[in-house]
């Protein structure tokens, strides 16, 4: 995934040296003052000072909301920078590791805090964001330039097709529960062996993975077996990236970066109830449309204008790469990791999330079965979106 492209602060050698290559201190230069968006960075220290002193849990909201917008670019910068000198393979790979890194941070924040629906519903509305939000937005950004646009079919489809598995696996559970308490219907439930929750959370918990193992191949067979199906046509190559950061540079901004992230998450998700509760905002429309919409600002933004430029494969590859990331690498990772702490987390979804979730996947794949897409196409996904928000809205 190309670096986000942006107006930098300063001029454009900002990181470079005499001979023209980046040092240590020159990268984190860069880094600082590669785009507009890092004056959002005045918020970092406002939202730590809004927690220790205190303040109302609005301002502790707000202000760490807003933080979290330049930390997600500068998470996606520095990965970009520590995948230049790896290579494909062990770049992309990177790619994936980091590329959701503030969906992971607020998942095991809210996870170590007993928030488990935030989790659940974070992580929802991160799939949605990127499959109908931002898949919807390239469409149509690239619909405004170009009649249509055509991307790797084959691609595509194994793609779709990742992602119509994984989300029929996080429906299962749903299933399941329907199937038991229509079974229970006219009894009493005391009487009967054993539980529906000890079962959802069985079948959750071997069903991740499972998940994560169908991750890992798909990893390789993205990455290495058949990397030539992810790469654009041959007359749409980019020229070679210059490095603007030593690879020393990029992981230790990595490190630094999130662990930063790591605070504001904290403190961002222990105002959400608060905050829900004092201003009538409802808790599932903050952790499946707000929350998701900032942590994923700049990989929006990279998928609308490659997309714009004619590169659907990589606005794809952000969008719905993104979408199988979460479902098959996060999300089972996350009930794993409270199946470790002794936390209840499930795959299972209230019906309305799960019918919303596979719809949107049926609609994704019957547009990008044809590897063309136009700006209606796009504005059918966005319309979908619309009407879930405003659904997560009175829930």
């Amino acid at each position: 995934m190309p670096a986000l492209e942006n107006t930098p602060l300063l001029g454009s050698n900002g990181g470079a040296s005499s001979e023209g290559h980046p040092t240590f201190l020159s990268s984190f230069r860069w880094i600082i003052t590669s785009s507009w968006l890092n004056l959002f960075c005045i918020f970092i220290p406002l939202g730590i000072v809004a927690e220790k002193m205190q303040w109302d849990a609005v301002w502790i909201f707000s202000l760490n909301f807003l933080a979290i917008v330049p930390l997600a670019k500068l998470l996606g910068d520095a990965t970009e920078q520590a995948a230049l000198k790896l290579g494909s393979t062990l770049g992309g790979l990177l790619n994936a590791t980091f590329g959701n890194a503030v969906e992971l941070i607020v998942g095991v924040v809210a996870l170590f805090q007993g928030q488990l629906r935030i989790v659940q519903t974070s992580l929802i509305g991160s799939i949605l964001s990127n499959i109908l939000l931002v898949l919807g937005m390239s469409f149509a950004f690239g619909g405004v330039h170009f009649t249509e646009n055509t991307f790797q079919q084959t691609a595509a489809q194994a793609s779709g097709s990742i992602m119509m598995l994984s989300v029929v696996a996080i429906a299962l559970p749903a299933a399941y529960q329907g199937g038991a308490v229509a079974e229970l219907f006219g009894k009493d439930p005391s009487t009967q062996p054993g539980s529906t929750e000890a079962g959802i959370l069985f079948i959750s918990r071997g069903t991740s993975v499972v998940l994560l193992l169908v991750y890992m191949l798909y990893l390789f067979f993205q990455l290495k077996s058949h990397a030539f199906l992810y790469e654009g046509e041959e007359g749409d190559q980019e020229e070679e990236e210059t490095p603007q950061m030593t690879p020393l540079a990029a992981v230790v901004a990595l490190g630094v970066i999130t662990v930063i992230t790591s605070f504001s998450a904290d403190y961002l998700v222990g105002a959400i109830d608060e905050t829900a509760n004092e201003y009538g905002i409802p808790k599932a429309f903050i952790s499946t449309i707000l929350l998701p919409i900032i942590g994923n600002a700049a990989e929006h933004t990279t998928s609308c204008l490659m997309a714009y430029k004619g590169k659907m494969e990589i606005a794809i590859g952000v969008s719905v790469g993104s979408s199988i990331q979460i479902a098959m690498g996060l999300l089972p990772t996350l009930i794993i990791v409270a199946w470790i702490i002794g936390q209840p987390l499930t795959l299972y979804f209230q019906t309305f999330e799960t019918v919303v979730l596979v719809s949107a996947v049926i609609l994704v794949n019957s547009l990008i079965q044809d590897g063309r897409s136009n700006y209606m196409e796009g504005m059918m996904l966005f319309s979908l979106y619309v009407v879930a928000a405003l659904c997560f809205w009175v829930s």
